[in-house]
């Protein structure tokens, strides 16, 4: 198990730890190597995954390992599931895992319409599967 039996976490303790994550990421060493990965990787998404999510994983499980969470694998699995059901009931954790996931993954805006003039692809994708009667 990752955690001794007697360790529990509630919306606090998961907001206290993911604040210590976000404070780890801005300062020294961390800070240093952060941002010489975020160089090396440029705009290049594989390479962001590639030099900049393991320099963010390697914080975190120095952080969450103070915390009762083993180095490692589990540890972080486990984090991660705590922090994903407790961001939908509490805002201020969702926002600081938000800010985690910013230092490697570009943020994503989603069009309310299609305002191009080009077919939509789903829409292409179905009619190319309707057989034609002329067969």
């Amino acid at each position: 198990m990752a955690l001794s039996d007697s360790v529990t976490f509630d919306k606090k303790s998961i907001k206290d730890i993911l604040q210590e994550v976000v404070d780890a990421i801005d300062v020294g060493d961390s800070a240093l190597k952060l941002n010489e990965a975020k160089k090396t990787a440029g705009n290049d998404m594989m390479k962001l995954m590639q030099y900049v999510f393991p320099v963010i994983v390697q914080i975190e499980m120095d952080v969450i390992k103070k915390y009762g969470f083993i180095d490692g694998r589990e540890g972080m699995i486990l984090f991660t599931k705590l922090v994903v059901d407790y961001e939908k009931e509490d805002k201020d954790i969702a926002m600081l895992h938000k800010t985690i996931r910013s230092h490697y993954l570009p943020p994503v805006t989603v069009a309310s319409e299609n305002n191009s003039s080009e077919p939509n692809p789903a829409d292409v994708a179905s009619n190319d599967l309707v057989p034609s009667a002329d067969l």
